[in-house]
């Protein structure tokens, strides 16, 4: 069976991309909280047991970490992926929320649109969820790292991604990562070019 690592998903709640479907599907996350199958910052991966995964998801964790950091969080991806495996990756759009601001003619205090918890502020999404970091105290929760298209795909290619491929999600950057050239498998799966 193929395995995913879910780094920072928070909660087994939230689901997964469908093409996982039938993988097994680990969590990862800094806070016990989120009772995940491995404890830990995303800095340390690289001690864990390396080539043990086909891909990695990483949804709105990345932002997390300094720029210096989350090459630190990337190296531990490539050690932890298998040598065809690939990393997902899905970060605030830093261009795609300053964009917004200004067609709206919106300060970065007022909201930009409604979500299910409540309304969100281009602060939330550039600087983390405000209500959630003054509220769980943690500030691991704040954001210290922005992206765009540009500069994400730059990031995964100093880090050992030779083969990325990136687009846009409303208002976020996605991007798969490989560290060999994909295989039509992999590609079939992603609906990659």
């Amino acid at each position: 069976m193929k395995k995913v690592l879910n780094v920072g998903g928070n909660s087994r709640t939230i689901g997964i991309p469908e093409f996982y479907n039938g993988w097994q599907c680990d969590l990862l996350d800094i806070d016990p909280r989120a009772k995940p199958d491995i404890c830990c910052d995303a800095r340390d991966l690289i001690t864990h047991e390396p080539a043990s995964y086909e891909s990695i998801y990483c949804s709105h964790n990345l932002e997390h970490y300094y720029r210096h950091d989350a090459k630190k969080v990337l190296a531990g991806f490539c050690h932890v992926l298998k040598n065809d495996g690939f990393t997902f990756i899905r970060v605030p759009d830093t261009m795609a929320v300053i964009k917004e601001m200004l067609s709206k003619g919106i300060d970065i205090e007022e909201p930009l649109y409604e979500s299910a918890v409540g309304p969100i502020t281009p602060q939330d999404i550039l600087y983390g969820y405000q209500k959630e970091i003054v509220e769980s105290g943690n500030d691991y929760f704040a954001h210290k790292n922005g992206f765009t298209n540009k500069s994400l795909e730059k990031l995964l290619r100093e880090c050992g991604f030779d083969f990325t491929y990136v687009c846009n999600g409303p208002l976020e950057v996605w991007a798969y990562g490989f560290m060999n050239e994909p295989s039509p498998e992999y590609k079939a799966l992603l609906g990659l070019p």
